[in-house]
């Protein structure tokens, strides 16, 4: 069957598929005090319209999906739908996106539904400081929420830390050294330009190379060189005799646009071919009208077709995206 690669012969094979824009955490480069504008209930994808899309997806190449938000767990009846794309013949690789605060609740139920790992994003492992950054008061129970889905299986447990300068990277070494200690994965991920409430200042954002270079001035980083696992753009290194890894994410300074293999789906049924282009396919209303899958089809690969050579941050035609990644799909 026909695969899914676009006019710069790349192959997609990875689709995240966010699941809803509620969010139980009120981040501050997310959404106002008081949150966003919700999608109306009936404009969210149904569970069944989701696993058509999945299913057309993997019949053409796609092999790896990931689950995102807002927060997936929020969503009733995540469980069943994540049993039912784990059963889909053809997928060889399910994951979950997370803030954490459910973690704890939900990992071996995850585990049993067939999900691989999940990745956390968190910030900051100063109570005071996780507070101000989601207003919200759950540290303990996202840390909790860590081991428990180490102890479920869902391995390996990926943490994701967007650094900002001026605000946490005094925890980058805290990170780091996290993998020390426990076989973690951390990620350093680079500020990204959103229309948040805060507005995006390049002069917050920390490259991977200087973040790399903080950690190495203090213990140096040896580069991971086995392809076991799924590391994705990330950069892999450990310290030396650590069970855990570090890894860099670099959207920003040295972009990986060359080789992305992704497209994303938001909750409200629109596919997005890049994270920094407002260019969107409608694909909900081919599902709500009786099209067949073959019209299903044809607006994947035209999905796939309009894919931007790569986004264009440190070009002066750079526009922020009008969508807050609570929308988009993390």
């Amino acid at each position: 069957m026909k695969k899914l690669i676009d006019a710069y012969e790349r192959k997609i094979d990875y689709l995240r598929i966010s699941v809803t824009d509620r969010c139980n955490l009120r981040c501050v480069y997310c959404m106002p005090p008081e949150g966003i504008g919700l999608i109306e209930s009936k404009e969210i994808l149904r569970y069944e319209e989701l696993l058509r899309i999945a299913r057309i997806a993997v019949a053409h190449g796609v092999t790896k999906i990931r689950v995102t938000g807002g927060e997936p767990l929020v969503r009733k009846g995540i469980i069943e739908f994540l049993a039912a794309l784990s059963a889909m013949e053809g997928l060889e690789d399910l994951s979950l996106t997370t803030n954490g605060v459910l973690l704890k609740e939900f990992a071996k139920e995850l585990k049993g539904a067939g999900l691989k790992r999940v990745n956390v994003s968190l910030d900051s492992m100063k109570r005071d400081r996780f507070i101000k950054m989601t207003r919200g008061d759950n540290l303990a129970q996202v840390l909790e929420g860590l081991e428990e889905a180490h102890m479920a299986g869902l391995r390996p447990v990926k943490i994701n830390m967007v650094v900002i300068k001026g605000f946490n990277e005094d925890e980058v070494l805290d990170f780091a050294f996290m993998s020390k200690s426990k076989p973690y994965h951390v990620r350093f991920i680079e500020y990204m330009p959103f229309n948040t409430q805060e507005g995006w200042q390049r002069d917050k954002c920390l490259t991977a190379k200087q973040l790399k270079e903080m950690i190495d001035a203090v213990e140096p980083l040896i580069p991971v060189t086995d392809t076991s696992g799924s590391a994705g753009p990330a950069r892999r290194y450990k310290f030396k005799d650590a069970p855990g890894e570090v890894g860099f994410i670099s959207p920003v300074s040295e972009h990986f646009c060359g080789s992305c293999n992704r497209l994303r789906l938001t909750s409200d049924g629109k596919l997005r071919t890049c994270l920094f282009s407002d260019n969107e396919i409608d694909i909900r209303k081919a599902l709500r009208d009786g099209s067949s899958d073959e019209v299903v089809e044809h607006l994947l690969f035209k999905a796939v077709a309009e894919k931007p050579m790569g986004h264009q941050i440190n070009e002066n035609i750079f526009k922020k995206c009008s969508r807050t990644m609570s929308l988009i799909g993390g």
